[in-house]
């Protein structure tokens, strides 16, 4: 049987269940990360598993996330990691070194592996031959010790790339075509494959901005094939020996096939508040651009780095402008300083924050009030800045370099009339290396005892699923509620190892009572019961989305629609996910109606959909749900960290 690159890669992995389109499978995982902002909980839950040492081939620990450090509880976590990291046998990558998918990319990343990272862009890594896929951070820390990874066999969609981009257009200007042509929803259950002619004309930091940015599209992951421009790559890390080549069989049969030609693409933009909103450029007229954030996991390769470079040579910052570059790596920073893009960057009025992820997550330079600010990250979600009234737009490094220039909203090619040559960056052919900046496990220096600030907490536990859910909706809200809706990023994600207080600003951007009233209704002996519309829980991997509700009594959500990595995170915290079997059945309910579910267990047995009786106004409907007989017993028995310790116990 001919075989694209997802089947070869899924063939060679699978350790439970059998391929076939639609069924759950358990996959192998080789590689392992996990950031700051979910490593904490992560590893407490590995923790709580009394497993000696991890049994990947290799777990990284990255901290860039909550990198600055103000109060107690940012460096507490981190030396909480730093200790686990020598104890287990983890690589610990200290703050500084840069953002985790683009450091995985440059030193660790290889052609044909699995890679499972606590966060939503590690799809980042398919960008160099890797099956790399986000998830929450209890699933990675069941794949660190040596667990299987669960997901549906996927549908595989080929994007036949052909053509080249022409000068001034970018890979960001192909990932926002192609979130134009799939939108962010009715995606799960999919991986993008990327092939044709066109890939050629692709470098590796390309292809990684394309298949970072499909996680905005809500497949499990994208890839590309590994070739002569993977192995360029990897010869330049110095990484050559780990280069195999990863190609789809000629006639490999795919479930759909999307042809996108390069040669036809324009600079674009995604409009507020989301990723999807697409516009060419020069559509959007000269909307006056208050700020320009240049950098986050999908453009801070030293590509991008050297064409903001180019392009800002002998140029200066706009006076209604604020400007800051954040490079993805340290050694993304000591390339640009060796071949003079550094200077060119600082001298015209940038400022320079670390690499870590800073603007994009909120954590960093919010913009002022009602501003425009353009954004090279992946993500624009209403406040997700740490400003809720202003607009980000999601643009090419071109794109956002001709802004800082300009003041506004500005077609790149338009600055050739300004007399800006376009610059053809060429990557090098070996960059400077430095690990310093990385602890690995043999030269750690530790004596084995984990650092435990006062804001560390263990994990919570979620009471086994009852037979009946008697519960009030606490809160009834509308279509694409992403994870910065149910819990806010920014300076609120220091208090991550501590759930208590993290739950306190559950849902605070939709509905800032939402706690208080969750607290009430808990303590009155009832569940909390969340109602939502189409593709709730996008974005963010935040395993937090779902273990801060539990911890509040959330019991069900029902939903239009779920969003894959979310709705993994409620079945692992014993959360039971619904779907409308009748999308019509949400106009019915508002939010405080008492519903309730019974004949949970024995229906679930059968596989038969669940009634749920609209208490308050005297009506019932069908809920239904996709879960397998794992996921269902993983329920039962109150999520995944006490589904593990019954199969313990009992010695399986």
């Amino acid at each position: 049987m001919k075989k694209n690159i997802v089947e070869k890669i899924l063939s060679d992995h699978i350790i439970k269940g059998k391929s076939g389109k639609g069924t759950e499978v358990g996959i192998k995982i080789d590689q392992t990360l996990t950031q700051d902002a979910t490593g904490t909980m992560a590893y407490l839950q590995f923790e709580a598993m009394g497993v000696p040492k991890v049994k990947t081939e290799l777990s990284v620990s990255y901290v860039d996330h909550n990198t600055v450090q103000i109060g107690f509880e940012n460096a507490d976590d981190h030396k909480y990691l730093q200790s686990v990291a020598a104890k287990y046998g983890i690589v610990y990558s200290r703050a500084g070194n840069g953002i985790c998918h683009q450091v995985q990319l440059e030193r660790f990343g290889k052609p044909g592996k699995t890679l499972l990272g606590s966060d939503s862009h590690t799809p980042t890594g398919g960008g160099i031959g890797m099956m790399a896929i986000g998830a929450g951070g209890l699933d990675v820390a069941v794949a660190m010790a040596g667990g299987a990874f669960y997901l549906t066999y996927p549908k595989v969609i080929k994007i036949n790339l052909t053509g080249k981009l022409k000068p001034w257009v970018a890979a960001k200007d192909v990932i926002l075509k192609v979130l134009e042509i799939f939108t962010t929803k009715g995606n799960v259950g999919c991986v993008f494959e990327y092939g044709g002619s066109g890939i050629d004309t692709l470098s590796v930091p390309e292809r990684a901005t394309i298949t970072n940015m499909g996680a905005e599209c809500g497949v499990t992951t994208s890839i590309f094939p590994s070739d002569k421009i993977t192995k360029e790559f990897l010869k330049a890390q110095d990484r050559e020996s780990d280069w195999v080549e990863l190609i789809a069989d000629v006639d490999a049969e795919y479930d759909q096939v999307v042809d996108i030609n390069l040669s036809e693409l324009v600079p674009m933009a995604a409009t507020p508040h989301s990723p999807g909103n697409i516009s060419a450029v020069k559509d959007l007229g000269e909307i006056n651009v208050d700020q320009v954030c240049i950098g986050s996991c999908t453009n801070s390769s030293y590509k991008d780095m050297m064409s903001v470079a180019h392009i800002l040579k002998g140029q200066k910052l706009h006076p209604n402008t604020s400007f800051v570059v954040a490079p993805g790596s340290k050694q993304v920073i000591e390339n640009i300083i060796k071949d003079g893009g550094f200077e060119s960057i600082v001298s015209a009025g940038a400022r320079i924050a670390e690499s870590a992820c800073g603007f994009c997550i909120g954590n960093s330079q919010s913009p002022k009030t009602e501003a425009v600010s353009l954004r090279t990250s992946n993500r624009n979600f209403y406040g997700r800045s740490g400003t809720k009234s202003a607009n980000a737009y999601l643009v090419s490094p071109e794109t956002a370099a001709a802004a800082v220039i300009t003041g506004k909203f500005t077609d790149p090619r338009d600055l050739e009339k300004m007399g800006i040559e376009y610059p053809n960056v060429k990557m090098p052919a070996k960059f400077y290396i430095d690990d310093s900046m990385f602890i690995f496990p043999e030269d750690a220096k530790g004596n084995g005892e984990i650092y435990r600030g006062p804001n560390i907490g263990d994990p919570p536990a979620a009471e086994p699923l009852k037979d009946k859910i008697s519960g009030c909706v606490t809160l009834k809200v509308e279509d694409q509620i992403t994870t910065d809706h149910i819990i806010p990023a920014g300076s609120k994600m220091k208090y991550r190892s501590n759930v208590p207080k993290y739950s306190e600003f559950l849902f605070e951007i939709v509905d800032p009572t939402f706690h208080d009233r969750a607290k009430e209704i808990k303590e009155s002996g009832k569940y909390n019961i969340i109602v939502a519309g189409l593709s709730y829980g996008q974005g963010s991997s935040r395993e937090h989305a779902a273990l801060c509700p539990m911890y509040m009594g959330v019991k069900a959500v029902l939903a239009k629609s779920m969003e894959r990595i979310h709705n993994a995170n409620l079945i692992n915290f014993g959360i039971l996910p619904l779907n409308f079997k009748n999308e019509l059945d949400y106009d019915g309910i508002d939010q405080a109606d008492e519903l309730e579910i019974t004949e949970i267990k024995e229906t679930l047995k059968t596989g038969k959909n669940l009634i749920v009786k609209n208490i308050t106004k005297g009506t019932e409907f069908e809920a239904t749900y996709d879960l397998s007989d794992r996921q269902k017993e993983i329920l039962l028995a109150g999520g995944t960290l006490s589904f593990i310790k019954k199969k313990n116990n009992k010695g399986e």
